[in-house]
């Protein structure tokens, strides 16, 4: 059986997410008779591996401060054994050597689902589960998954791109341009984040809401996008999984109380939205009728395959349900504890799916050794030959 590296947490604001979708994969591996090996990465970027860091307790006891733990820091990455495979070495005489076949990466947010881990893995040719690097890089950003869905007529709403300069350089001007180009109410949020993190409603033109909502955005973005509110809202999710044979989950509507979706909602408030929990938070399926529930799904696999996921996504709908007017709200290339809720509901439990999305990594894996990334070239060996015949060359 294939040893299987579970990489959580990271410099995140997503960070303690990311420990409880790992908790759960962890688990779920071990029950299906894999080795899962336990890679977290501390908030400062500290790697570390320990049998007892895929144990939720270990982050839930106040007693234990992993920070402070030198036990846990105790292996190295090593570069040179680590071809089609990631060797971490015990430090000192004789360590233990730990060989990791596939990486599942559990990550949400900064450096993990944003294509950064992704691109560890691609380097050392290590087969991993989820979206790839440019998939997991666009999906992460807002603007770009819009830019992408305007030019495939995927519905989107309006929006104003703002940077972090031009708001420090002009923000009078950005304000006026907001004002007179979106319709209230508006939502401003940073691009790169997830978990509705640094999210505001903005309802009214009048006061300085929008300038405070922009401030907060930038606090934890350099990149915020205001973006219009969709009216008479309905909160919309759909799963997918595949690599080119997609399927699609049944749907959830998201029912909350507050302005939006938040994190409060989604994590904590009756059990939490997001992680499959609340019994007043969620409807699965969605009140939606048959025709309307078979276009979102369709729609959702058309985005999987407009930004190049592989493995898994979630995607989140708005929809307006007086007009029935639709609207992609954004993509999720790594879903909060792999939305397994959904995809029970949809007739897959967690071990079919862990199961299914280790394929896919191999699978995709498989296929790219089908590519050559080699080409015979002379170009060195005639540049050899021009230096000789060149007098003075700078090339050394």
């Amino acid at each position: 059986m294939k040893t299987i590296g579970v990489f959580f947490g990271s410099r995140s604001t997503e960070h303690d997410i990311s420990i409880i979708t790992a908790q759960l994969i962890i688990s779920g591996l071990k029950g299906l008779g894999y080795q899962p090996v336990p890679v977290y990465i501390t908030k400062k970027g500290e790697w570390m591996i320990d049998e007892s860091l895929g144990k939720l307790l270990s982050f839930t006891d106040p007693k234990n401060d992993i920070a402070k733990n030198d036990s846990y820091k105790q292996y190295y990455l090593d570069l040179e054994g680590s071809h089609g495979k990631m060797v971490f070495k015990k430090k000192g005489f004789n360590g233990k050597t730990i060989v990791i076949d596939i990486a599942f990466p559990a990550i949400h947010g900064s450096y993990g689902e944003d294509g950064t881990i992704q691109g560890l893995f691609e380097m050392m040719d290590v087969p991993y589960v989820g979206c790839g690097v440019a998939a997991s890089a666009i999906a992460m950003d807002k603007v770009f998954t819009k830019q992408i869905y305007e030019t495939r007529g995927i519905p989107t709403a309006q929006y104003v791109t703002v940077l972090k300069k031009e708001w420090e350089e002009g923000r009078e001007t950005i304000l006026s341009t907001i004002k007179k180009t979106l319709p209230y109410p508006l939502f401003v949020k940073p691009v790169h984040l997830g978990s509705s993190i640094g999210i505001t409603k903005v309802k009214e033109k009048k006061g300085n809401e929008l300038e405070q909502a922009l401030d907060v955005g930038f606090y934890y973005d350099d990149k915020v996008l205001v973006e219009e509110g969709v009216e008479n809202i309905m909160d919309v999710t759909c799963c997918v999984i595949g690599n080119n044979d997609l399927q699609a989950s049944v749907l959830q509507e998201s029912v909350f109380n507050a302005d939006l979706f938040d994190f409060n909602e989604k994590y904590l408030k009756d059990g939490g939205g997001q992680l499959g929990k609340s019994k007043s938070g969620i409807v699965i399926p969605a009140r939606l009728s048959k025709d309307m529930t078979e276009k979102i799904q369709k729609m959702a696999k058309e985005v999987f395959i407009a930004l190049g996921c592989t493995g898994i996504a979630r995607v989140d709908f708005l929809l307006n349900t007086k007009t029935n007017k639709l609207f992609i709200a954004e993509v999720n290339p790594l879903p909060g504890t792999l939305y397994h809720h959904l995809w029970k509901a949809s007739g897959i439990a967690l071990d079919e799916l862990l199961q299914r999305l280790i394929q896919y990594a191999e699978e995709r894996h498989s296929g790219k050794h089908v590519i050559s990334l080699s080409f015979e070239s002379s170009v060195l060996t005639n540049l050899n030959s021009a230096k000789l015949k060149t007098k003075g060359s700078k090339l050394t």
